[in-house]
């Protein structure tokens, strides 16, 4: 195999540990060796937390006063399903027609990889930045993302630690390398409906109270009027019924119980409190509140903004010298660990391009592994001036 550049070879290595959440399987060992070579000072931050799995994080800086550049990702990845169906073994990192082929190269270790390249490069060449350059990697990214970022951030604080940017390298883009920064991103709200009405034969209907019939209207004023109308940088808040469950598998019984799973998307015209009280409302007005029960999950995904500025121009301004695009400033897409850093300082997201993220045979170009890792170099010889 010809030889490849040092960010290619170094997302090789990641994508050959199997780090599927909540296992490591060695993937920081290999960052980590690769950035106290170049002078960079690590610590390894094993968190855990019950009834969550234990999660293994690092975290590297070199330079000690600002401006504080920050990366942040996450090397673990999701299951790569069934193997077979792989045009090559998902964690062997595999270079097949000038893609790099494997789980994880996409989301997000090439992300990751182009980075380290890059920061090293630029710390053999300048020594040390006129700053600071930092690293926060979670294996949890991927899972409860309970002890990672969170927790990472939070012994940062602790230690009066303070970034003054930061970018997250997940992969935006949705086409081609350039096309898209993410400068924000909506909330995630998981709510449960359960109705629950009378069991009883078909046949004798007034016997019985049969819960669809309430569920149904429930579900209209879920879904009916719509919350919103999008904000100047979001589009509108919106809510998805994900499941309907009665469990019922006999054709002449009413059913006693209704399940509904539903989940929303807001924009920044809501908090999770504010958003509890709109559905506690809707519902209300459909149905009186004895005939149904409202739950809520745990709420750790709320929306963010970076406004455009000086930061975002920097970031934008290298994407569009290295590709001859000028990316769009988009909040689209899920959620991710910018939303735990967002609450810490000015935070964006630029990585690859995301087509093939979570599929079978997720791979990256090699040119695109290395404009990435142009990119980046850019961004830091701009950022320290």
């Amino acid at each position: 195999m010809a030889e490849t550049s040092p960010g290619v070879a170094l997302t090789r290595e990641l994508i050959q540990k199997p780090s599927v959440t909540p296992a490591d399987a060695g993937a920081l060992d290999i960052l980590e060796t690769r950035l106290r070579a170049a002078g960079f000072s690590t610590q390894r931050l094993p968190f855990s937390d019950e009834g969550t799995p234990d999660i293994d994080n690092l975290y590297a800086r070199i330079g000690d006063s600002a401006p504080y550049l920050l990366f942040a990702g996450h090397t673990d990845v999701v299951p790569p399903g069934d193997s077979a169906k792989w045009r090559a073994d998902p964690f062997a990192g595999e270079i097949i027609d000038g893609e790099l082929v494997g789980r994880g190269a996409a989301d997000m270790k090439g992300g990751i990889a182009a980075f380290a390249a890059a920061a090293c490069a630029y710390v053999e060449k300048r020594q040390r930045p006129k700053g600071s350059i930092g690293f926060l990697i979670t294996g949890d990214e991927e899972g409860p993302a309970i002890n990672g970022t969170i927790k990472m951030l939070e012994w940062l604080k602790q230690r009066g630690e303070h970034f003054d940017h930061a970018i997250v390298g997940e992969p935006t883009n949705a086409q081609m390398l350039g096309d898209m920064i993410k400068i924000g991103r909506r909330g995630s709200l998981n709510g449960r409906l359960v109705v629950r009405g009378v069991q009883g034969h078909v046949a004798y209907p007034q016997r019985a109270d049969n819960p669809v019939g309430h569920l149904l209207a429930l579900c209209a004023a879920l879904k009916d009027e719509p919350l919103d109308s999008g904000t100047e940088w979001f589009d509108a808040s919106n809510l998805e019924i994900t499941s309907i469950d009665i469990g019922n598998a006999a054709t002449n019984v009413i059913p006693a119980e209704a399940v509904v799973r539903f989940n929303i998307r807001f924009n920044d015209n809501w908090t999770p409190e504010s958003l509890k009280e709109e559905i506690r409302r809707r519902l209300s007005s459909a149905r009186p509140a004895e005939k149904f029960e409202l739950a809520f999950d745990p709420c750790n995904a709320l929306s963010f903004i970076t406004q455009p500025g000086p930061f975002t121009e920097l970031v934008a301004g290298a994407i569009e010298a290295e590709t001859g695009r000028r990316p769009e400033f988009s909040t689209s897409g899920g959620t991710s660990d910018a939303r735990f850093i967002a609450r810490y300082g000015p935070v964006v997201e630029f990585g690859l391009v995301g087509k093939t993220m979570h599929q079978i045979d997720e791979r990256v170009a090699l040119t695109d592994i290395d404009g990435l890792t142009a990119i980046y170099a850019r961004i830091l010889e701009t950022y320290f001036g």
